[in-house]
């Protein structure tokens, strides 16, 4: 099959250049090229893609923005970068879910030996059962890190297909179920219209006092108000957030001032392994594209991801 023609926008970037050529790409000009590899985000995307673009990579895994912007179309096909970056971000979940369970932020807090007042409320995920909401990518690469710590999990997906390594997968339809069976909550769904406040006052009631909530996703996946309330008043163990809402989190939001909460900003997926990650993605997808078949992480319009 001819080598297809790839366009690298809006600027140049040799290692990903080198993954497009190890991949049998030909780096090409724009209006040449059979698909674009996109860098960038939508502010600076081309107004007109031309007609000979029957694909694009985008290098973020979120792409609301870019739907909401109308820029994915349907006369092409589009992906995302979806599960590139999965095992950084699950060992940022693991590391927050830990952290949260054996209580180490006030621990670090700590200027004197507190031992007695510490040691009754640390706690451990041996035997705890996890829920992973949006069971995708990270939460497929969390899996392992929570059997390693002696929990069981529960996966909610949208299509309910059982996820290996899980003792049960629900129906995203059938979330609410979850919510007084689990000890913790690790949250890894996609932002869309029907995951904006999945976890609300209603759901934080059902949860157990020592519940902690991990989101590495989007912040518009909680009610940030409802959660600081069920955490301040001690319904729930604690919140852990890569992500929230507003983000940036203003420096004088409540939830700073939480010794039950811990805040990290939305470096879950760090600068220093981006490249690497969206290199292998690329270059896998290209591989797939070169071949004719299907690629990782096509773009749904409808679902939103």
């Amino acid at each position: 099959m001819t080598s297809p023609r790839i366009h690298l926008g809006p600027s140049e970037n040799s290692e990903l250049a080198a993954a497009i050529t190890r991949a049998g790409g030909v780096l090409s000009l724009l209006n040449e090229a059979d698909a674009l590899v996109w860098t960038a985000g939508p502010d600076t995307f081309p107004a007109d893609l031309p007609a000979n673009i029957r694909w694009v990579q985008l290098s973020s895994a979120g792409v609301e923005s870019w739907i909401d912007a109308g820029i994915v179309d349907t006369s092409r096909t589009w992906t995302s970068a979806a599960g590139a970056y999965s095992r950084t971000v699950a060992q940022h979940a693991i590391m927050l879910l830990l952290a949260g369970v054996r209580h180490l932020p006030e621990q670090l807090d700590a200027t004197s030996w507190r031992k007695e007042e510490f040691d009754p409320r640390v706690g451990t995920l041996d035997g705890s059962t996890v829920a992973i909401i949006g069971c995708g990518g990270i939460g497929r690469a969390l899996i392992p890190f929570l059997h390693a710590a002696g929990a069981s999990v529960l996966a909610v997906t949208r299509s309910g297909v059982p996820v290996h390594g899980a003792s049960d997968t629900l129906t995203a339809d059938r979330v609410d179920e979850v919510f007084s069976r689990a000890d913790h909550f690790v949250l890894a769904a996609p932002a869309t219209s029907d995951t904006a406040h999945l976890l609300g006052t209603a759901e934080l009631a059902q949860m157990r006092p020592t519940s902690w909530i991990v989101n590495v996703a989007r912040g518009s996946l909680i009610d940030t108000d409802a959660a600081v309330e069920a955490a301040r008043s001690g319904k729930i163990g604690g919140l852990a957030l890569d992500v929230t809402d507003p983000e940036p989190l203003p420096d004088s939001h409540p939830l700073w001032s939480l010794p039950n909460a811990i805040i990290t900003p939305h470096v879950a997926n760090p600068a220093s392994g981006l490249s690497a990650a969206l290199n292998a993605h690329v270059q896998r997808n290209i591989e797939k594209f070169s071949a004719g078949t299907p690629l990782d992480a096509v773009i749904d319009i409808e679902r939103g991801y």
